[in-house]
């Protein structure tokens, strides 16, 4: 069972690496509407021929749409540098204050002053400042995140109509089509670069998550918030991180779908926050090694192992041991294909999901519920959010549950960890599942992290995980 289960981990990929928000350190004097959409269309751009020397593609009218609508985004946080000399020479404490300044790129979607990037290009900024691709600067408002998409939206207030991006479908995107990455590379502002579709519905991260374009279109640090845009100049990415060993672009890069990030930008613009609905079904991608294990045939689809009791799955009727293969007609051959069909649905949304039961094909109607209970799998720990009424009984205002061990080597630990809180991992308070995985992604893999914990006799101890 445990073979099985190992199967169904997504592993995140070696050397995987965000884009932007490269920091430098100054001295504190230094100086520092609605949405657009394309109409449908018939057929891609079409190309010039190709005999040699001769370019596949005229980029010109894309590019010139596109470098318009690109910002570059600087970020100004502040750290203290102490002086340990200073302090025990002459008792000086609390050092100077010095900025620290990244940057990196954004995309205006509105005319009005609206501007999309990367969560990690504006994260802890005391200050935000946007220049367009006219030198004119403003200083910009964050209005919201998703640290788990890593798409931030900015907001600049000017009394101009600035030029803003056309939103293309990026689920009509080929793998092998032309795209454009616009944005601003080790500060060298309103950078084109030109590759192609390599492959869709990419995978970086342990929870599964995200579904990304990945193109061999050349991006640098600096290009994190930048715009991926099909040959007509329709938005179809933000460009996010790029596979690298040595920190620059190397062969591939990666971006979040513009249909994933126009959902999550209109949450926030509505809602406040990102509002994510979920099937309600729990297991992992078919291949060969899996199927073997599990008794079947097919290499391909979303195996259900079980079904959360009271979601949209269980009443739609989908049972354990379906396969799921299709998504409102879109093939779902794995966790990246499930989540990108649903990712830009929101809570009560129905969607037609065709299972595979037992050779025969199968469509149920599934209202997507609020994925009310977040969990995450750990290193043999699993992880649970605490619930409203579970934070008000403990008096705490945060922390994360450990809900269940499935490790081995934590056994004789069990009766001490099981149900514990998990309360702060290296010093950074665990809110919830989110911030804990996020800390938990940036961990090398030898690190050790420090676990401060409630336990089930309410007593605070800590030890090394």
């Amino acid at each position: 069972m445990k073979q099985i289960s190992s199967l169904f981990l997504v592993s995140l990929l070696s050397g995987a690496t965000t884009l932007g928000a490269y920091k430098l350190v100054f001295d504190n004097d230094t100086p520092s509407s609605a949405l657009s959409i394309a109409a449908p269309h018939s057929a891609l751009t079409k190309n010039v021929s190709y005999t040699g020397a001769e370019v596949p593609t005229d980029f010109t009218d894309a590019a010139d749409k596109a470098v318009h609508t690109v910002v570059h985004v600087k970020n100004t946080s502040y750290a203290t540098q102490s002086n340990p000399m200073m302090e025990f020479f002459y008792g000086q404490r609390g050092g100077q204050q010095q900025a620290q300044i990244g940057t990196g790129s954004g995309v205006i979607i509105t005319e009005d002053g609206y501007i999309v990037t990367n969560n990690h290009v504006i994260q802890n900024a005391s200050e935000l400042e946007v220049t367009l691709n006219n030198n004119k600067s403003y200083k910009a408002k964050l209005v919201g995140t998703d640290s788990k998409m890593d798409i931030a939206l900015l907001k600049v207030d000017t009394k101009e109509k600035l030029p803003y991006a056309t939103f293309g479908n990026s689920d009509d995107i080929k793998v092998g089509e032309w795209v454009l990455a616009v944005g601003n590379p080790y500060n060298l502002n309103s950078t084109v670069t030109a590759g192609i579709v390599s492959a869709k519905a990419r995978n970086l991260s342990k929870d599964g998550l995200q579904s990304f374009i990945q193109t061999d279109a050349a991006v640098n640090p600096g290009n994190s918030g930048g715009a991926l845009v099909n040959t007509r100049g329709e938005l179809v990415g933000i460009n996010t991180m790029i596979s690298s060993t040595t920190g620059s672009y190397v062969g591939y890069s990666f971006a979040v779908p513009s249909n994933i990030t126009r959902k999550l930008i209109e949450d926030i613009m509505e809602f406040g926050n990102v509002q994510r609905g979920v099937l309600g079904v729990q297991g992992g991608e078919l291949n060969s090694m899996a199927s073997k294990e599990l008794g079947i045939s097919q290499t391909q689809g979303f195996y259900v192992n079980s079904v959360v009791d009271k979601s949209g799955a269980q009443l739609a009727g989908i049972k354990k041991g379906d396969i799921i293969v299709k998504i409102d007609e879109k093939p779902i051959n794995g966790f990246a294909d499930l989540n990108a069909a649903v990712v830009t649905k929101r809570p009560n949304d129905v969607v037609k999901v065709t299972v595979d039961r037992n050779g025969d094909m199968v469509t149920l109607p599934v209202k997507l519920t609020k994925n009310e209970i977040n969990s995450f799998t750990y290193d043999g720990l699993e992880l649970q959010d605490l619930t409203a009424a579970e934070k008000k009984q403990l008096k705490i205002d945060y922390g994360v549950r450990i809900k269940e061990i499935t490790d081995e080597n934590y056994m004789p630990y069990y009766d001490e960890l099981k149900d514990g809180i998990i309360l702060s991992i290296n010093n950074t308070k665990a809110t919830d599942i989110e911030t804990v995985t996020e800390i938990l992604s940036r961990k090398g893999q030898n690190q050790r992290v420090r676990v401060e914990m409630l336990n089930k006799n309410r007593q605070v101890v800590r030890f090394i995980m």
